[in-house]
This record gives structure tokens, sequence and C-alpha cells, in this order.
């Protein structure tokens, strides 16, 4: 039993911003735990451990950009300029013979085709028209105009792309171009969710009237996923202090624990008191946001932990602000700063000043012309409304009223 426990200052409760820069400053110290060699299509989604080195030059040759017809460029300056044609050039096929290009003539080539000697421009086949052996160009050009040159996308020996990147399809084609079949990357971190209050019970379980289902493990496990971690689900923690102990400790066996619930000022909130029971250091207790304020992070025995409110909306909320750079830097991804986008409102808001407000929001229109909505929803605990949105719409803390067509900060979801 835990007695005579202060809580932590509440000077620690600190601005967005403030917080965000604790969790940028701590994910910075940390590295990821392994490697592994995976097949290449598998580490799609995971993060690159070993630069990629250019086998050969990109392109290995001269590269036609366009199709049309290789030429002099100083044969194009007097217009309409009629050329002899002497061959044909295809993508992906070796010409029979050498074939050099000298004033007066020309060569038919194929998007993609190596530009034979003597060419130093091509024609684009639009402003071409071919007569038989000869070719009539109707437009001037300019020298190296729609070729692509040997090296141009990476010499030989060059790195292509560095560790610490996340390999996406664009990454994946980078890979296969250098023909690497399996990739290195970091092993994914354990992170352990841990959800708590007597309230809640396993989703198999019928709730009785006061029971709620358990969605906050299962929001933050998907949550994990996306970012690259892999989830360790627990026990859901009852609020008695010996049994969370217990569940602590265990999640503190991953690299990372995340605690959903129990970090208010309610008598049976107990996680604080547990962890400084573990003699937790703690970074902050609280962030001036909207929904989430009451985000924990700290560390015990040098790993990191967050409490994050119960809240289901709270809890998915502060994931992506402040657990998810942490989750980046133990995946070995480089970090980033975050970034907001700018849409203008579709319908005016109204608030209170003092926090920063993450609300749910709807982003809609099309191309460029963009709009968001406050999404229909019922406070921080709305599941369903707030599956509906699909951004949050980012409201300053001395702000209380934003009128229909104003920029407003958007945080895509």
């Amino acid at each position: 039993m835990i007695v005579g426990m202060n809580a932590p200052s509440p000077f620690s409760i600190l601005s967005f911003e403030e917080a965000r820069a604790v969790v940028e400053k701590h994910a910075a110290a940390v590295s990821p735990k392994g490697k592994e060699l995976v097949p290449l299509l598998d580490a799609a989604g995971q993060v690159l451990a070993e630069p990629l080195i250019a086998d050969r030059d990109f392109p290995p040759f001269h590269r036609a950009a366009r199709d049309g017809y290789a030429v002099l460029a100083a044969d194009t300056q007097n217009l309409p300029a009629t050329l002899k044609v002497l061959a044909e050039i295809r993508a992906g096929t070796l010409p029979e013979r050498e074939i050099v290009v000298v004033p007066g003539q020309a060569a038919a080539i194929m998007t993609g085709a190596p530009v034979p000697s003597g060419a130093d421009s091509i024609a684009m086949v639009e402003y071409a028209s071919r007569k038989g052996d000869e070719v009539e160009i109707t437009r001037s050009l300019s020298a190296g105009e729609n070729i692509i040159p040997r090296g141009s996308e990476g010499k030989r020996g060059c790195q292509l792309l560095p560790p610490g990147v996340r390999l996406d399809h664009a990454a994946i084609a980078v890979a296969a171009s250098i023909g690497r079949q399996y990739a290195l990357v970091y092993t994914k971190p354990k992170i352990a969710v841990l959800a708590t209050g007597d309230e809640l019970v396993d989703i198999d379980v019928l709730p009785n009237a006061v029971q709620i289902r358990n969605s906050n493990t299962y929001s933050l496990a998907a949550q994990i996923r996306e970012s690259g971690g892999e989830p360790v689900c627990l026990p859901i923690a009852p609020d008695k202090p010996d049994r969370l102990r217990e569940l602590i400790e265990e999640g503190m066996e991953a690299d990372l624990l995340l605690i959903a619930g129990g970090v208010s000022a309610g008598k049976y909130d107990l996680v604080e008191a547990v962890l400084q029971e573990l003699k937790a250091e703690f970074f902050f207790t609280g962030a001036k946001i909207q929904p989430g304020k009451p985000i924990v992070f700290g560390k015990v025995r040098e790993k990191y932990f967050f409490g994050l409110p119960g809240n289901p909306i709270s809890t998915m909320v502060t994931f992506e602000l402040f657990v998810r750079p942490m989750v980046a830097a133990l995946c070995g991804l480089q970090l980033r700063k975050l970034c907001f986008l700018r849409a203008r409102l579709k319908t005016e808001i109204h608030t209170k000043t003092g926090l920063k407000r993450f609300l749910p929001g709807t982003l809609s229109g099309e191309f460029e012309h963009c709009e968001v909505d406050l999404a229909p929803w019922g406070g921080s605990g709305d599941v369903a409304g707030a599956a509906r949105a699909n951004c949050y719409v980012v409201i300053p803390p001395d702000r209380e009223h934003i009128a229909a067509g104003e920029w407003v900060p958007v945080l895509m979801r």
C-alpha cells in the first residue's frame, strides 16, 4: 500500500510546445535495439539500418527523356530543319552497330533508350514529321534538352539513401534498382500497453451497467503498428496498487511503456503514485492541451513511459502528439519536426482560451480547394464521432473565436 506519497509538482504542467520539445530531446538520445536482414518486400514500412549505395551510375548512360529524334541542337536553329534518319534506337535493346550522329543527321529514339554518340538533344516527336528516311524538325533545341545525363541521379558508389529512412514504396524502388533482394532494417521495438481502471472489461466480456469495454489497448496497439512498433498488450490493471505495480513492472520489460488511464487527480487514479514508489523521474505531468491535459512522461530504470489520459480520444491525440516521436526514435527513424497543414475553416468556432486544442475535424473539398470543419462529436469519450473525422483542427490557446473562412492549422490523422 502506498502511503503519504506527494503528487508531482504542478509546475511540471507545460505548454504544448514545451512538452513536445522535452519528448523530442529524449527521443534524440535513444537508439534502436537491434538489426535484422529481411526480404525486400517484408521490409516495407520498417526503417533502413544501412545506407543504400549505387552499384552503377544512375542512369548508366545518357538517357532519352522523350520519344523523338536524337539530333545536334545546332542543326535546329534554322527552321524547319530537314535531317537524314540513320537508325532507330529502342529502350532496352543494344544496337547491332555503333551509331554516331553527325551534322545533318538524326536517329529515331524511344524514351529510356541510350542517346547515340554525337547527338546532344532530343527533338520531341510532337515537333517532328517523318517522310521516308528524312525527318523535318519544327522546333529549335538547346544542347542537353530532353536528355538525362549519365550519373545525374547518382554516381556509382554514392549513397542513394541513408540509414534511418522508412522503407516506403519509393525507398523500396531504390533498393530494387540496385539489386537488393534483402534489406537490413532495425528490429521493431516492443511497446507495452497497459489500460487501467475497474470499469474496464475485455472486449469478449459482456459489460454490466457500469462497465465499458477496453478500447484503449486496441487503439494504441493499432497506432503502435502504424508507427512501426510491435505492441505488447498487457492485462487490464485494476485500481489496486499492488497489482498495478506488478503490471507496470512487467511493462518495463518492453522498450517503452504506455499506461492508459489513472493519471488524473481522482481518488483511484493511482498510476503516478505507483510510479513514484518505483522512483520514477517525471519530465512533465501535464500539458496545456485539450483533449489530453493529464499526459505524463518520465523514466524508470532507464526505461521511458507515458501516462496517457483514459478518455479514448485523449489517448489517441496524446499518442500522436507525444508518443509517436519516441516510437519513431526506437524504430531508428530520423526525427522530424511536427508540421501542421492549413485549410480554410468552413464554420466558425467558439471556444475558451488557455489550452491548445486538437479537435476532431473533417477535411473536405477537391484538389487545392480544401476546407475543414469540426466533426460532430460528444467529447473525449466519443469514439465513433472521432472515427468519422479525418484530421484534428488545431486551435491556439489565445483564440476564443475563429470566423468562417479563416485559415486554421490542421493535423492530419
